[in-house]
């Protein structure tokens, strides 16, 4: 989708920063109907589409800057801020829902709101990691784990999670799958945490001796 958004978008010449602004109003108003919204069926199709379609729009921005040679730092920090307020925006949106809406028992609550923790601190610990070891000039950025390695982190996708809406109008499925993915983001990010650490520490140089 992505793809296809990003060409469509070069040929009615829409910028890279346009397309950012799409994405953050569409993955708005989604997150907002979430928790204003009785988790109907037809409410949770319309959000999960919404947030779909926003995800997509966020795909598309990147690549129609490459395809268009029109990147730039700015750009890559408005990405980096639109995704810092969507992913910790997408739990509380569910706090809200589950608390207005869920028949369920309050500590329930305290899923979203950890899993907003969890993300927070992975995604910060990651961009963090990447602005203290930049990566050499020809290096291709991201996971080389393959497919396994895909599978691997797939609980971690904003994809998977925007799916996850569509669950709403029954509470405890949904709490079921979710604390699913809330169980398998925590060990994902002290996986990735602890493997951080380790190669940064690598990289510290020996302390020299003093020449005297």
């Amino acid at each position: 989708m992505g793809r296809v958004i990003a060409a469509a978008a070069a040929q009615v010449r829409l910028t890279p920063h346009q397309v950012t602004a799409i994405s953050a109003v569409i993955t708005l108003v989604g997150l907002v109907l979430a928790g204003v919204l009785a988790p109907t069926v037809p409410a949770a199709l319309s959000i999960t589409l919404l947030l779909v379609v926003g995800y997509a729009f966020d795909s598309a921005d990147g690549q129609l800057a490459r395809l268009t040679g029109g990147g730039s730092p700015a750009g890559e920090w408005l990405d980096h801020v639109v995704d810092a307020a969507r992913n910790p925006g997408m739990h509380l949106a569910i706090a809200v829902s589950l608390f207005r809406f869920g028949d369920v028992d309050a500590r329930w609550l305290l899923v979203p709101l950890l899993f907003s923790l969890v993300t927070g601190v992975r995604f910060f610990a990651l961009i963090l990691a990447e602005q203290v070891t930049p990566v050499p000039a020809g290096t291709a950025s991201g996971s080389s784990g393959g497919l396994l390695g895909s599978l691997i982190q797939l609980p971690s996708d904003t994809g998977v999670l925007n799916l996850v809406f569509v669950l709403l109008p029954w509470p405890r499925l949904f709490l079921a799958v979710y604390t699913l993915l809330f169980g398998l983001n925590t060990l994902l990010m002290g996986a990735s945490l602890v493997r951080k650490f380790r190669a940064l520490n690598d990289q510290v140089l020996p302390r020299r001796e003093d020449s005297r």
